[in-house]
């Protein structure tokens, strides 16, 4: 897979420079994978496939270019190139071209591919078997949900002469639980498969549907509320990507007009972008320029410390890149939030009278800048009353502001869990979170 990848990209980078171009990058990606969705609480559809796509960066006089999918031969990569060099004499120069980088040093990390997951590829069967097992341990009516297990291989070849290589494995997994009028959900990434992982999110998706029965309305106002890292994920995550330089320099970010240095959220949030985490899915040892990835703190004890760079960003704002870099704009990697010193049962009580929210969807911002936005809360929402659950309520909505929330974070649990579906993307590792005078609204929807 190595040599195919990697002369694929070669051969393309070379028909790039053939054609007229200043430059290229060529990104070969190889994917198997199997897909088991329940629906039913039982096994519906189960899906595998293999596809090859190709990424490509090219640049004339300034002039950045890219396109990117799935394709079926060399001839199809040529005839878009030279569609590419067509339009690259009617675009402007781009304010933010800077040449590719010079090929660097890869300390690649190891452990990446995990052979039981090569063998779930082949055969779910035994892990879509502990899900359906797990998740009726508790008296549940049904369940709806998916198991994912892939193998990646990547090949970057350069016009600088960056020619590098790497696979590793991964697994996605979800289950929505419904017990009566209460339902529950939990998620699971990572790089390697543990029956017991797979089985405790089953139980406490399973535990929550259980625990949501019976929801009454409550409500809105000003709540201390307790987050689970289903929707601490989501919320870290729009975080981690508005440190993109490229948000920031488009004006769609908390932290446009804060500097490294400046104090952005409570001393208890430590935030990091983790592509060096080898368990965690997107952990990579280099980015799509080439340059070596590192662990950093985007926020560390409530300061705010790193721009997440590619070359270019970084030649626009006198920075350094910080091995985030996508073909055309710098993104987060796999993320963690650093753990507290709580149990969850420490948080509860510590919440006194509130919420613990499990789960969430719609998350919208309606100002970038200022951080202001609304979230709908899904699945068990539980009633905290004097630092215990008393109960379930309806969903509502979280109306409030990122830098305010940030700021009114009180503490988080020892315990961390690996989020990733469809709301937590890039990956992410979390603890609960509790969060004091969180505003709410009634959701209308």
């Amino acid at each position: 897979m190595r040599e195919e990848l990697l002369g694929v990209g070669e051969r393309i980078v070379k028909r790039a420079l053939e054609l007229g171009f200043d430059e290229a990058a060529v990104r070969v990606t190889f994917r198997d994978a199997t897909m088991v969705k329940f629906a039913n609480s039982e096994p519906s559809v189960a899906q595998s496939w293999k596809d090859r796509s190709v990424d490509v960066y090219v640049a004339k006089d300034k002039r950045i270019l890219g396109t990117s999918g799935s394709v079926s031969s060399i001839g199809e990569v040529e005839e878009i190139l030279g569609r590419l060099r067509a339009l690259a004499s009617r675009i402007p120069e781009s304010m933010l071209y800077a040449p590719l980088p010079e090929p660097s040093k890869v300390d690649f990390m190891e452990g990446l591919v995990d052979r039981r997951i090569l063998e779930a590829i082949s055969d779910p069967s035994d892990v879509s078997e502990l899900i359906v097992e797990a998740v009726h341990r508790r008296s549940v009516d049904y369940f709806a949900g998916m198991f994912e297990a892939s193998y990646t291989a990547k090949a970057l070849v350069t016009s600088t002469g960056t020619s590098l290589y790497e696979d590793a494995t991964g697994i996605q997994a979800y289950v929505r639980v419904f017990a009566g009028d209460g339902s529950g959900q939990w998620s699971l990434g990572s790089r390697r498969l543990d029956e017991k992982r797979i089985e405790e999110m089953a139980e406490i998706a399973a535990r929550y549907a259980v625990e949501a029965k019976n929801p009454v309305d409550v409500e809105p106002g000003t709540y201390n509320i307790v987050l689970s890292p289903m929707v601490a994920g989501n919320l870290m995550n729009y975080v981690a990507r508005m440190a993109s330089a490229m948000s920031v320099m488009m004006g769609m970010s908390i932290f446009a007009q804060k500097k490294p240095g400046e104090k952005v959220a409570s001393e208890k949030l430590t935030l990091i972008d983790d592509p060096r985490n080898p368990e965690l899915p997107y952990s990579w040892s280099f980015d799509d320029e080439g340059v070596p990835t590192y662990s950093k703190p985007i926020i560390e004890r409530g300061v705010f410390r790193t721009l997440l760079h590619n070359s270019k960003t970084a030649a626009k704002m006198g920075a350094k890149t910080t091995g985030n870099a996508g073909l055309l704009h710098p993104h987060p990697w796999s993320l963690s939030v650093a753990p507290g010193d709580r149990s969850l049962e420490e948080l509860i009580e510590e919440a006194g009278d509130g919420f613990l929210v499990t789960n969430n969807w719609y998350t919208r911002l309606q100002n970038y800048v200022e951080g202001t936005f609304s979230t709908i809360t899904r699945d068990a929402v539980l009633i905290i009353k004097r630092g215990e659950i008393v109960g379930a309520a309806k969903k509502f909505r979280i109306a409030d502001s990122f830098p305010r929330m940030l700021s009114h974070l009180a503490a988080l649990t020892r315990e961390r869990y690996d989020m990733y579906w469809w709301e937590v993307k890039p990956p992410t590792r979390i603890p609960y979170m509790l969060f004091r005078d969180v505003h709410t609204s009634k959701h209308t929807g």
